[in-house]
């Protein structure tokens, strides 16, 4: 597997399963053992599960605990694999979580609420829908009545152990099913997972060396939406092109060469009108597809669908731009004296 920096993943891109990985930095110690926690309620139709699990940051040298979940799922008919922490040569390194079709190997690891090491038995899709087991799930009936009740085996109720391997670790490996699943095409956690996870690493207070393993906040009670969530938990994510901060006109180039700086200032000019034409090309088809999810009376579901890919739209478009104003940046005119000495100095 390609070996990853890091666990925040701004998109939810369809890629194969061959791209997930381990974060790169490995940890001689072990992970804490895992909270025990009360799920909050489900907070409607299409929203799964996804169990916490314990981060680390390496520039504070500390374990942090991301709290359990509500998810809605990126597609129908996809379940979260969760991740988890694995033992290697080179100490503890983490395997990213994925949805897919199917629920892969995680370790071993007893998350509770359906994750009991292997599979999951929380619930099931059926016709488009999503059924849960009011065994393993905290349910309003109320609101939601695609449910059933399945009692299953909770296999090693009680231990809390938070990695696979090592010393004192949980002693699982995938079966030949889980390897398969592993090659499957996957989906990488959604910006409300990633948002979720950047908000747990900024607060001091859920680092395993304040807490003591024992974080007061386990699990994040049910928001109304994803996307109201966002915007009150951290920094709003760029959805749309006008979520995009505005073009920054930049400082005048004064190299010497007059006919030089001229020249280069409209390209930059030009640059920049054409890139604000196609953020508002973009937003103008957004607009128009927002208009027919309304006519059509759309569910949250597909609403949510049709607003991640406007996500991974916008997101594209932003460094693609970024990009282009980095290449023109490179061929801005510089000073003799500049040319001649780098440092600036005769």
């Amino acid at each position: 597997m390609r070996i990853i920096q890091t666990m925040f993943v701004f998109l939810a891109l369809t890629i194969p399963a061959t791209l997930f990985g381990q974060i790169r930095v490995s940890i001689s110690i072990g992970p804490p053992p895992l909270p025990v926690y009360e799920q909050p309620l489900c907070p409607g139709d299409g929203y799964l599960w996804t169990p916490g699990y314990w981060a680390y940051d390496e520039s504070v040298s500390d374990y942090y605990w991301v709290g359990g979940l509500w998810v809605m799922a990126p597609q129908e008919g996809l379940l979260w694999t969760p991740g988890y922490w694995g033992w290697s040569d080179r100490g503890y390194l983490f395997n990213e979580g994925y949805w897919g079709t199917e629920v892969g190997f995680y370790g071993g690891i007893n998350y509770g609420y359906g994750y009991y090491g292997i599979g999951y038995g929380g619930g099931r899709w059926d016709g488009g829908h999503f059924f849960y087991n009011r065994s393993e799930n905290r349910i309003d009936a109320a609101n939601i009545h695609n449910v059933y009740e399945e009692k299953l085996d909770h296999g090693r109720d009680g231990n809390r152990v938070s990695f696979n391997g090592g010393a004192g670790g949980i002693d699982a490996r995938a079966n030949a099913q889980q390897e398969a699943v592993s090659r499957n095409t996957h989906i990488a956690p959604v910006a409300f997972q990633t948002e979720h996870a950047q908000t747990a690493r900024s607060n001091p207070e859920l680092r395993a060396t304040s807490n003591h393993g024992n974080p007061s906040s386990a699990a994040e009670p049910a928001p109304q939406s994803q996307e109201k969530y966002s915007e009150v938990r951290s920094p709003r994510v760029a959805i749309h092109p006008n979520d995009l901060a505005p073009f920054q006109r930049p400082d005048p180039v004064d190299s010497g060469n007059a006919r030089a700086d001229r020249k280069y200032q409209q390209q930059q000019d030009s640059l920049t009108a054409r890139q604000n034409q196609e953020r508002q090309s973009l937003q103008q088809q957004q607009d128009n597809e927002h208009q027919r999810l309304t006519q059509q009376k759309a569910s949250d579901f597909q609403t949510q669908q049709v607003e991640q890919k406007h996500q991974q739209q916008t997101h594209q478009m932003s460094e693609r731009h970024a990009a282009q104003q980095q290449s023109l940046q490179s061929r801005q005119p510089q000073s003799k004296q500049r040319q001649d000495h780098p440092d600036g100095k005769h």
